[in-house]
């Protein structure tokens, strides 16, 4: 799989010196900087430190199942032009190497819901899916009560109801406010029916 962060840095240069300082215990095998440079830190057959804590698919260890995407951003501004469409080229590239589906292309906050929030309400997930490097749902309803089972279904690990709102509208609607609703569950029933966790790859 594939995940994608935000620096949450002052500057690329800032954040470079970070993941490459080993006292830091943190690293990424990608860094793009705001203008769209594409800078590789950790080979991509290696594990770096970039997810931590948290599970997707089943998979509790991220860090040695996944391919760590560093965005230089604060997390309180736009991801520029150039950065996203170095973005898009990178994931296409490595999505062809590795024969990772669109569908394993996911968030920080989506493996680790409790705790991280990038790359956050600004990030353009939907530009990604039309690019076909990652997913996108349909519109609809559905009950409230199959929120939590189709998510489970997606990927997303086991967590508190609340945790996982935020982390679904962090990606999937990141303006929307409010308890959870039909569209949230009709959302989470489309990916799940789509694009559901192959059971057998998941470790016992």
């Amino acid at each position: 799989m594939i995940v994608i962060h935000y620096t949450a840095m002052a500057s690329c240069a800032a954040a470079r010196a970070r993941l490459c300082d080993p006292a830091f215990e943190v690293s990424a095998h990608w860094l793009i900087s705001e203008i769209g440079e594409v800078e590789g830190l950790v080979p991509e057959a290696s594990r770096a430190w970039h997810a931590g804590a948290g599970e997707w698919a089943g998979i509790p260890d991220v860090n040695s199942a996944s391919i760590g995407i560093e965005l230089a951003n604060t997390g309180r501004q736009p991801f520029p032009e150039p950065q996203m469409a170095a973005l898009g080229a990178l994931l296409a590239g490595i999505m062809q190497r590795w024969a990772i589906p669109a569908h394993r292309v996911i968030a920080h906050s989506d493996m680790a819901p409790a705790r991280k929030s990038d790359p956050g309400a600004r990030f353009d997930w939907r530009r990604l899916a039309l690019q076909g490097v990652s997913v996108w749902p349909e519109a609809g309803e559905a009950d409230v009560e199959a929120f939590l089972p189709a998510l489970r279904r997606f990927g997303y690990p086991d967590a508190s109801e609340a945790d996982l709102l935020v982390a679904f509208r962090l990606r999937f609607r990141p303006w929307a406010q409010g308890p959870l609703d039909s569209t949230d569950a009709g959302l989470a029933c489309d990916l799940a029916a789509r694009f559901p966790v192959d059971v057998a790859s998941v470790p016992a």
